[in-house]
């Protein structure tokens, strides 16, 4: 627990007990409807950069406020795609964090491989600043006010790297008026989280404060036999911000923030054996049988593991925002500057068992990045309205990729004894330096035009202008000493040294157009077109060989995606605004779309590497709806069906069943997208009747998704069976300000599999990091 979290839980913990606790005031209802029951209420966002009405943006999204995240133990971007059904997670550790809206967005080679010289194709914003990294995604929440989950190319007014959509989070901001909250949370696993927060004014009218603390502690849920628990939680972040506002004109919110994770994380189990077309002596059963090999257990929800070597992860980032807003009557213009750090290291079994094939597996990184940009917006509601602005985002990315085989590499990666001395790759190892820079610099802009009383068309363009460039340079050490050709060339077979440097400059222009009518004045009917970019790459994890053995520097840089979607939509309050009904339908073709492919124009041999394939296709239809049945009752449900396709794959990586003992390249035109479902659906509700002294607060959500690929080669040793999960809680919220709950999440111990992976060398092995079992608890909360 922080120092911080502490210190703030204890001054509003005693405060409650020292006097009255008064309740969080409410949001303000909405007006009577003719039944007596109020409507639901507005929700605010700012998809657009301006502040607007959900239900009047001609655009699909789904938004998750701070009650609902409180009430849902929604504590991290994991939890959130189970509130938001088009967003999808993935991670098999904070750095191998991915995201994809509606199928599209991070690579999950790229991901998977820790490539730093390629972004993600899903925006990650916090307080209007673009974190680059997707690991700093992984942090658990600490005083959200909103989140807002666009889905589709974003690229107008969020920039690049926004061809899938965006995820848009706004924290709490300070107050003028008094105002403070603190929980405490305990579970099984030895669960301790504790969020504390609290807001005041320093001159009155002038200048506010808020800090905020966050620290969040629970046990590994995967057992190792050879002694202690892994892929446990060990986070805790700060945050304090100023307000000031020495005019009614003119306000500064000048925000500080720090996130640490530190645990002994992060593994995967054995989940199954596939075969593929190489001789049996290769494969996992004759290779752990020749050396007496049996895994501890082969259902992966016994969650248990041998892995033999260190674990362990140590990361932490944070920054520093300056937003200023300056209304100017007719127009207000903004400023937001954002500098930032992730430093990350951490260890790894990337062997996943009690064979020592691997003993040294990690990447020490340090990224720092800048973002600068200036908008002008509209005030009023004129027939024309508009958003302007310019950009800037540099960032700098070093890291040193370390990995050291063990006594056992030589026979499941080469050969039996007969062959190769069995300590030759003992000891044998990489370490070495990467260094990515990269500066974006963009123009935008956006009207919207209201042609007729009721319709109103939407027109934005962005042209961004990219530099990159990357070196790479690593060393070869250890293992047998030889002077024997044939066994050096083994050695180099597995590691070898290589150093290049590539740069690339690109120019890109994204945009869209949209077309809403306002059919009543709570009936809205929209269609759209956008055009996104995902920013090209240059392939920092080493390159494919030529004939002489040296980088294939044409395969260096990887080209931008370019996403096109159309979409059209229907936004709806109906029945006296206690039913809000929302659906769209889109199809959208991805050219460029960054993936692995195998062939031997750019190198002497057929071969994989990182690259750009001819095109993917998503289509599908999405709907949600918030009702409220009664003052007590409110439900909310979703359902998206998506088809994704690869349009146009016709040099793959084969799937495992059809691999040899040589590289091959599989045609996987027409087949599924992999890490898409085609069904995803979620239902939830809260009820709060009153009793005296306060009300019942029971709450639940269920999340379901069918089965997916979770690897690009569409092995069907791959595929994720589709799964459910619910979380609940139960509790009484005081009228004195107090709260105390039980909750529990995956309440019906659900089985499933977050993310896999085929062990290196295409033995057949594939790891798996199964679900979370259920866990329980209780949480005490106040409010001042």
């Amino acid at each position: 627990m922080t120092s911080a979290a502490t210190a703030l839980a204890a001054i509003l913990m005693a405060s409650a007990l020292a006097g009255e606790v008064h309740a969080e005031p409410a949001a303000a209802p909405a007006p009577e409807a003719s039944s007596g029951l109020a409507g639901l209420p507005e929700v605010v966002v700012t998809a657009r950069r301006r502040t607007e009405d959900a239900q009047h943006v001609p655009a699909a999204l789904s938004v998750v406020g701070s009650e609902l995240i409180e009430r849902s133990y929604t504590v991290n971007t994991q939890g959130l795609s189970l509130l938001a059904p088009s967003l999808n997670y993935s991670s098999a550790n904070p750095r191998n964090t991915a995201f994809t809206i509606r199928g599209l967005g991070s690579s999950v080679v790229a991901v998977s491989q820790a490539n730093d010289g390629l972004e993600p194709g899903v925006g990650f914003y916090v307080d209007q600043v673009y974190h680059a990294r997707p690991a700093t995604a992984a942090f658990d929440f600490s005083d959200i006010e909103q989140i807002e989950v666009l889905r589709g190319p974003q690229g107008t007014l969020f920039g690049k790297n926004t061809t899938a959509g965006a995820i848009n989070i706004t924290t709490k901001a300070p107050s003028f008026t008094p105002e403070g909250s603190a929980e405490l949370s305990l579970g099984n696993y030895r669960f301790v989280q504790v969020r504390a927060s609290a807001s005041a004014p320093i001159v009155e009218d002038k200048l506010a404060i808020r800090l905020s603390a966050l620290s969040t502690r629970r046990d590994g849920v995967i057992r190792n036999v050879k002694g202690g628990d892994h892929n446990g939680i060990g986070n805790q972040a700060v945050r304090g911000q100023l307000l000031f506002t020495p005019t009614e004109t003119f306000k500064l919110r000048l925000i500080g923030d720090y996130t640490g994770f530190s645990s002994n994380c992060c593994t995967q189990v054995y989940l199954r054996v596939g075969q593929s077309q190489r001789s049996a002596a290769r494969q996992y059963p004759a290779l752990a049988a020749g050396i007496g090999y049996t895994p501890p257990s082969t259902d992966p929800y016994d969650r248990v593991t041998d892995i033999d070597a260190q674990l362990d992860v140590s990361t932490s980032e944070g920054g520093v925002t300056a937003i200023a807003d300056w209304d100017m009557g007719g127009a207000t213009i903004t400023s937001v500057s954002g500098w930032r750090f992730w430093d990350w290291d951490a260890a790894n079994d990337r062997d996943y068992t009690g064979i020592p094939i691997q003993l040294t597996q990690h990447i020490p990184s340090l990224q720092h990045q800048f973002s600068q940009e200036v908008r002008v917006a509209s005030n009023g509601d004129g027939p024309i309205s508009y958003v302007a602005g310019l950009y800037y985002f540099q960032q700098s990315l070093r890291g040193h990729p370390i990995s050291i085989y063990g006594p056992s590499a030589t026979y499941w990666l080469l050969g039996p004894a007969s062959q190769y001395p069995q300590n030759l790759l003992d000891g044998y190892g990489t370490d070495g330096t990467t260094d990515f820079r990269s500066k974006s610099y963009a123009a935008f802009g956006e009207v919207n035009w209201r042609i007729l009383s009721r319709l109103t068309a939407t027109g934005g363009l962005r042209y961004t202008y990219e530099r990159k460039r990357g070196t790479y340079d690593t060393f070869v050490f250890g293992g047998l000493s030889t002077t024997n050709t044939t066994l050096a060339n083994a050695k180099l077979s597995i590691l070898r040294p290589q150093s290049y440097a590539a740069r690339d400059n690109d120019g890109s222009l994204s945009g869209r157009a949209n077309l809403s009518y306002q059919l009543t004045d709570d009936i809205m009917a929209y269609g759209s077109f956008a055009r996104g970019f995902k920013s090209g790459g240059i392939n920092m994890s080493g390159l494919a060989l030529t004939s002489a053995n040296q980088p294939a520097l044409s395969t260096a840089v990887v080209r931008p995606e370019k996403n096109t979607t159309w979409e059209a939509g229907i936004k709806t309050r109906l029945f006296d605004r206690r039913l809000i009904l929302n659906a769209d339908a889109y199809y959208t073709r991805v050219t460029d779309f960054q993936a692995t492919i195998v062939d031997s124009s750019q190198t002497v041999a057929l071969r994989g590497y990182l690259s750009n394939i001819p095109g993917v296709v998503v289509k599908g239809i999405e709907a949600d709806a918030t009702a409220l049945v009664t003052h007590t009752l409110s439900l909310r449900a979703a359902l998206e069906y998506a088809h994704g396709r690869y349009a146009d794959y016709p040099a793959g990586p084969c799937p495992l069943e059809y691999q040899t003992s040589a590289t091959a390249a599989c045609n996987l035109t027409g087949r599924r997208l992999s890490g898409l479902p085609t069904w995803v659906g979620t239902l939830g509700g809260d009820w709060t009747p009153p009793v005296p002294g306060g009300a019942i607060v029971l709450h639940a959500d269920s999340a379901w998704r069918s089965g997916y690929y979770g690897d690009p080669s569409l092995s069907r040793y791959t595929f994720i069976h589709g799964y459910n999960v619910t979380n609940g809680s139960l509790g009484f919220r005081s009228d004195k300000g107090w709260e105390v709950a039980l909750f529990a999440r995956n309440l019906f111990a659900s089985h499933y599999i977050q993310n896999l992976t085929i062990q290196a060398g295409n033995s057949g092995l594939i790891l798996g990091t199964p679900s979370d079992p259920r866990t329980y608890g209780m949480t005490f909360r106040i409010r001042t």
